[in-house]
């Protein structure tokens, strides 16, 4: 966020205005109201051309894929070949093989967690994770260190959301063997410095995995440059469809790591005897893919570079400025997640109400917020929290989407009170 940036020259309004009427559902109200739709970390609404590319998948497309030899499957084929070279040069992987389609982000680490770091760990290695993680960053690590007898040491964070280099310096030693780290906080909005730290760990010859799921909608991503060993994301948070995601992994890395499940597809010989797997990346797509929306995700991605994910980021990044400076000013409200390099999105408290009160009022004004634990508990524990009220922002939201939200927060502030405490949490 930048602090110096003049208020009164920036436009706020013409990315969203020129891009909101792509979105069919943001077109609804709620409760009499417009829509104000400001839950996009969890997933953001799908323009029309992705809503169009799936329909003409099914409508013109549909049948199964690599096996046929009927033009049918010939075209669906390519179409879902295609949709992995849109995902290779949207993020600069090397090759079309580094990219595997899975359900998304989780199911990507699931799969590395299984495939990579159980054969690879034993007693006494380590792997290390943040404070700031999503439970999917979590759980799949406490799973596969239970199943080998390896600890999970974890980074700790400070108290405007920054994790703390200090520690991770220390932490970072002769057991570690691999470490899996968040791009951007779900919870709190923070972007980490993964360059550096990806860095920090391949001078040690620690293998690093990334969880670009919040990354990938607001920044631009170079695996290329940014020589993560995996990385990590999921459609429905890129305006692409639920139920698709990607993992890259560097081909090496890949080539050496046995299936994570087994079934059609990832096989090039069966017999009662044995197996041969396929090359990559079929190898870990084992069974009918998720065609159409692999498909569909093409074309988010498709979406986002024609209106430039450059300019989409300054936009959020001015939006994410006017939102921070109007929500200071609600009597009763902290920010939690104050670090100085954010992503769009403001995670609050407020003195008083519950965060699933706050969410319920704002929902009757027609804004959809989150409130909770963000599926971050031991984060939230680390701020003596039970959750928070999330608003996160997406290229469709304007200044007027944020000003709405501040008048349904002094709804807040007018229904319980100018309390001075924090209550509820």
């Amino acid at each position: 966020m930048n602090e110096s940036m003049p208020f009164n020259d920036v436009d706020y309004t013409t990315l969203a205005e020129r891009c909101r009427g792509d979105f069919p559902l943001l077109a609804r109200q709620m409760h009499g109201r417009p829509l104000v739709y400001l839950d996009n970390a969890a997933t953001s609404q799908k323009p029309q051309p992705v809503l169009d590319a799936l329909q003409y998948y099914y409508r013109q497309q549909n049948a199964n894929v690599h096996r046929g030899v009927y033009q049918l499957s010939e075209e669906a084929t390519a179409a879902y070949e295609a949709a992995r070279a849109r995902v290779q040069r949207f993020i600069n992987a090397a090759a079309m093989e580094e990219i595997i389609f899975l359900r998304g982000t989780t199911e990507a680490i699931n799969l590395v967690a299984q495939a990579y770091a159980r054969p690879r760990l034993q007693p006494g290695d380590e792997v290390l994770i943040s404070a700031i993680e999503h439970h999917s960053n979590i759980v799949p690590w406490q799973i596969v260190c239970r199943q080998t007898g390896a600890q999970l040491r974890v980074i700790p964070v400070l108290d405007n959301g920054e994790l703390d280099q200090s520690a991770f310096a220390e932490l970072l030693g002769p057991r570690v063997r691999l470490l899996a780290l968040t791009h951007v906080s779900n919870a709190l909005g923070t972007i980490n410095p993964i360059a550096e730290m990806i860095a920090q760990a391949h001078r040690q010859g620690i293998p690093v995995l990334i969880d670009g799921a919040q990354a990938v909608p607001h920044l631009r991503v170079d695996l290329q440059a940014l020589d993560a060993d995996f990385y990590a994301f999921s459609g429905h948070k890129l305006y692409g469809p639920t139920g698709i995601g990607a993992l890259y992994g560097k081909r090496r890395i890949l080539e050496a790591m046995e299936p994570w499940q087994g079934g059609g597809e990832m096989i090039s010989q069966v017999s009662f005897e044995h197996t041969d797997y396929n090359q990559l990346p079929y190898k870990f797509e084992a069974g009918t893919p998720n065609i159409a929306d692999a498909i569909g995700l093409a074309a988010a991605l498709d979406y986002v570079d024609n209106l430039g994910l450059e300019v989409i980021a300054a936009h959020e990044r001015q939006l994410l400025a006017y939102g921070t400076r109007a929500l200071q000013q609600v009597p009763g409200l902290r920010l939690i997640g104050t670090a100085p390099d954010k992503a769009a999105i403001l995670s609050f408290v407020m003195a008083q109400a519950h965060p699933h009160d706050i969410s319920t009022i704002l929902d009757r004004c027609g804004v959809a917020v989150r409130a909770g634990h963000h599926c971050a508990m031991p984060l939230m524990q680390r701020f003596g929290l039970a959750g928070t009220a999330r608003a996160s922002l997406a290229l469709y939201n304007s200044r007027q989407d944020i000003d709405v939200l501040i008048e349904a927060l002094h709804q807040v502030v007018r229904m319980f009170g100018d309390a001075t405490t924090e209550g509820g949490q």
